[in-house]
């Protein structure tokens, strides 16, 4: 997003965010196989929860962009350091989506761009391509196609990581849901079709959801990832546990929202007809919703949101005030809600003491599920970390402030949650 920065003000006593911030630090390191004590069961809700093995499994998490077309050592690098950070789930999206390869059917973004994975070089990689020869959508299964995605699975699955995959991305940032509709020749007015918009125009916020073409191409899609056979895991993705979650799509926005929902409730049926074994979220942001609508559909398992003080223009109290009316909501519709996305400039003086606070609120608050950072990004084929001077919300194996509070964080939602088992487990006993 092209948004100008503002900084969130907010009114904390400084020594009582030193405190916080020390405790996190100082919390001792718990590896992250304790919560994770099988690779061969799936990820299952009860209530407010997630379980594993039928016990809780609280999401401590990050997200990156790139794992569908970085290098196989790029890839292999995020999931070591989401491992060094106590991580037990990886999210990423499915991309990327072009135009045909000759040309005759435009790619809407610049994915022949030369740099770094992390800033959108996807270096010949892509999923999906119109097919001018068969006038229709096409899937790429090689090599710079489903085969990455293979990759990423076994991999994850190597570090008993568990991985939550958005099967489509709504953005343009890599085509996404912009370039399947710009396949049928919808279009925004002339200047605002760039991949870096972000506004929501009428045809960019209602096509893709509404016309046949590329609902039928959405379904072909998602039949074909689900059933497909990883050939160096001989899974079917729907058959392996290392996947704890599809989503429909990253941030979803159909307008209204009644096409939304309407959209969401179609095709997160289909999924389940597919594949039961797996748990299912739309992947909409969903902050704007104080309602959380997409819990009270039946065929979604858990509820999702991403918040962004910067973009939502909130201080950062007003933030973590806004976690125990999420996970309420939970509560309420007896369904985990998953904050999923959040993240904090790291130029801020006060981004310690921030992710401190709220990832203290999210642990001790029982009705939550867990957290997802935006995002976890490590050192390129360059031998760099990616420059991200826009956003700043990138989070590094640097020994930081930031990366330390985030790894400390992972070891206090594992003893909490391992001491709150055991005290209930006590009071059970006759």
């Amino acid at each position: 997003m092209i948004i100008e920065w503002q900084r969130a003000k907010y009114g904390l006593r400084r020594a009582w965010l030193c405190a916080l911030v020390f405790a996190f630090v100082s919390v001792p390191a718990i590896a992250s196989a304790a919560d994770d004590p099988s690779a061969t069961s799936f990820i299952k809700t009860s209530g407010t929860n997630f379980t594993l093995d039928g016990r809780p499994f609280f999401v401590t998490g990050v997200n990156n962009h790139y794992l569908t077309y970085g290098s196989p050592d790029e890839v292999t690098r995020v999931l070591d350091d989401a491992v060094a950070m106590g991580a037990n789930v990886v999210r990423t999206f499915l991309q990327p989506v072009i135009g045909s390869l000759d040309g005759s059917n435009p790619t809407i973004w610049d994915w022949r761009l030369e740099g770094e994975a992390s800033n959108l070089a996807v270096k010949g990689t892509y999923l999906l391509y119109w097919d001018p020869s068969q006038n229709k959508m096409a899937i790429n299964d090689g090599a710079n196609g489903m085969q990455k995605v293979d990759f990423l699975i076994a991999e994850a699955g190597k570090r008993r990581l568990r991985l939550i995959i958005a099967v489509l991305d709504f953005w343009a940032f890599t085509g996404g849901a912009q370039q399947m509709r710009a396949w049928y020749g919808s279009r925004d007015a002339p200047g605002v079709q760039s991949q870096y918009n972000t506004d929501l125009s009428k045809e960019k916020s209602e096509f893709f959801f509404q016309d046949p073409r590329t609902k039928r191409d959405y379904r072909t899609w998602v039949s074909h990832v689900v059933q497909r056979v990883n050939p160096l895991t001989g899974r079917a993705y729907r058959d392996d546990p290392t996947i704890m979650a599809w989503e429909l799509m990253n941030e979803g926005n159909a307008q209204p929202e009644a096409l939304r929902l309407a959209w969401t409730g179609e095709m997160s049926a289909y999924v389940k007809s597919l594949d039961s074994n797996h748990l299912l979220s739309s992947g909409h942001a969903n902050i704007l919703d104080p309602k959380l609508a997409d819990l009270t559909i039946p065929t979604l398992d858990f509820g999702t949101w991403h918040g962004y003080p910067l973009y939502n223009k909130l201080t950062v109290q007003q933030f973590n005030e806004m976690i125990p009316e999420f996970c309420q909501l939970a509560a309420r519709a007896k369904k985990p809600v998953l904050l999923e996305e959040f993240g904090y400039a790291r130029s801020n003086q006060n981004v310690a003491a921030a992710y401190a606070m709220w990832l203290d609120t999210l642990t001790r608050d029982r009705n939550c599920a867990g957290w997802m950072v935006w995002r976890l990004v490590s050192r390129q084929d360059s031998g760099r970390y990616p420059v991200d001077e826009h956003d700043q919300f990138d989070i590094r194996n640097d020994g930081s402030a930031i990366w330390n509070i985030l790894k400390a964080a992972t070891a206090q939602a594992a003893q909490t949650r391992e001491t709150r088992r055991v005290s209930e487990t006590i009071r059970e006993v006759p």
